[in-house]
């Protein structure tokens, strides 16, 4: 068998450079919050494959689902032979999505595909053409998504021009001195100066930013876009794609904001590991494109809504969002007594449940970013057995996404490896 040196040769031969791989670590097996390269090093995930397996990788449960599914059928295609299996999934993100009334689904296989269709279907309700978004925002790499994505590197650099009236406005983040009044300013000065509200089709914003930082949004920010949606007949489309799914400590950040969207976004950790990705919104937006509007061949592989089923199960029956608050609990208290240790050179620590977040910084200041050191931290914690991922507009935020069935031994030991890791490098 190759090792990850002549792996990583063969990668470089056959992929473009603008598919960038974080580690020269191939993967052989995983089970849980552990991973093993083809060399039989043993690593503890603190990625979570970016926020897609909040039920562990290979979660016994989702895997005996998938080898069931497979033996009766792999594929027909949604909009030509439907299958029970996918209409029951649809009933139930109906009844736990956090928006009263009727709702509907969308069964697609990509965020940035439900991102894409969420604009689709709010353009085909209102019969306008603008979108409002947030600077720090990721929404996806297709090209529509890119330009409602909020960050140039790398994700939008030599890819442009993009499409028309999308706007972007400050998101608030009072560590970096931006309040909620500053974001509403720029969006009436939106109105004033760019297109009126008429014409504004959607706000789309994610709860708490992603690949932004994990900066979460004020309740006041999203009352205040309701009520403002309200009054111009503005849809409002909260982006739960990376904080769906008990990774908040409830199954969405929506429910902790006192406030309803029109349409929600959701994919990464539905399927646990699995390509599947929903709109679910309000009945009447939902059935505003017409017959043959919404789908894809693709879209709800009987595969991966065999998986979904059964992640929402172990959600329930493992108590997800209870344990999601208990990690983050945790992870907190550590991270902080980092911090004490290395105030200049960690600037915050916040989390929403087990979506935490450290940033990085150079002699204590929140506008001087330290992203070498965060590079460094990435690079040196995988080579000590842990996988960390970046973050941030400016690369100097470490963000944590631990499986939320990770156990607390295995939340200590990663733990203590950031821990040892830090404390060399910050010195």
């Amino acid at each position: 068998m190759a090792n990850n040196q002549e792996l990583h040769q063969r990668r470089a031969a056959v992929f473009p450079r603008g598919m960038g791989a974080a580690h020269a670590i191939y993967i052989e097996r995983a089970q849980n919050a552990e991973l093993w390269d083809v060399e039989g090093k043993r690593y503890i995930d603190f990625g979570g494959g970016i926020a897609v397996v909040n039920t562990g990788h290979t979660h016994p449960k989702v895997t005996a689902a998938v080898i069931d599914q497979v033996q009766h059928f792999s594929h027909t295609c949604l909009m030509v032979n439907p299958y029970e299996s996918a209409v029951e999934l649809a009933e139930k993100l109906c009844r736990i999505a956090p928006i009263a009334g009727e709702k509907k689904v969308i069964f697609v296989s990509t965020g940035a595909e439900a991102v894409e269709n969420a604009i689709k279907i709010a353009r085909a309700h209102t019969r306008r053409s603008g979108v409002i978004a947030f600077t720090g925002g990721f929404h996806g790499r297709t090209h529509y998504t890119m330009g409602l994505t909020g960050k140039v590197l790398p994700y939008k650099a030599g890819f442009g021009p993009f499409p028309g009236e999308i706007y972007h406005v400050p998101f608030p983040v009072p560590y970096h001195g931006i309040s909620v009044e500053d974001s509403l300013r720029a969006i009436a000065n939106v109105f004033k100066c760019d297109i009126e509200p008429s014409r504004v089709a959607a706000i789309i914003i994610e709860p708490v930013q992603g690949e932004g930082g994990f900066y979460a949004a004020p309740p006041e920010l999203m009352q205040a876009l309701r009520k403002l949606c309200d009054e111009h007949g503005i849809v409002l489309i909260a982006d739960e794609i990376q904080t769906g799914f008990a990774r908040t400590g409830t199954m969405f950040m929506s429910e902790q904001l006192g406030v309803e969207p029109d349409l929600m976004t959701m994919a990464k950790s539905l399927a646990g590991g699995y390509p599947l990705a929903a709109v679910v919104g309000r009945a009447a937006l939902m059935d505003a494109p017409a017959p043959g509007g919404l789908g894809g061949t693709y879209a709800g592989s009987p595969v991966a809504i065999a998986a979904a089923l059964a992640v929402l199960e172990v959600m329930e029956e493992e108590n997800l969002c209870q344990r999601s608050r208990d990690i983050g609990e945790a992870m907190v208290a550590k991270l902080k007594a980092m911090q004490t240790r290395h105030p200049r050179r960690i600037g915050e620590i916040r989390n929403q449940g087990a979506m935490v977040a450290m940033e990085l910084v150079k002699d204590g200041g929140a506008h001087q970013p330290d992203a070498e050191l965060t590079r460094g931290l990435v690079t040196a914690a995988a080579q000590e057995g842990l996988i960390l991922l970046s973050c941030g507009t400016y690369g100097n935020v470490i963000r944590f996404l631990v499986p939320l069935t990770a156990g607390n031994e295995i939340v200590d030991e990663g733990l203590a490896i950031l821990t040892r890791v830090f404390d060399r490098l910050a010195v």
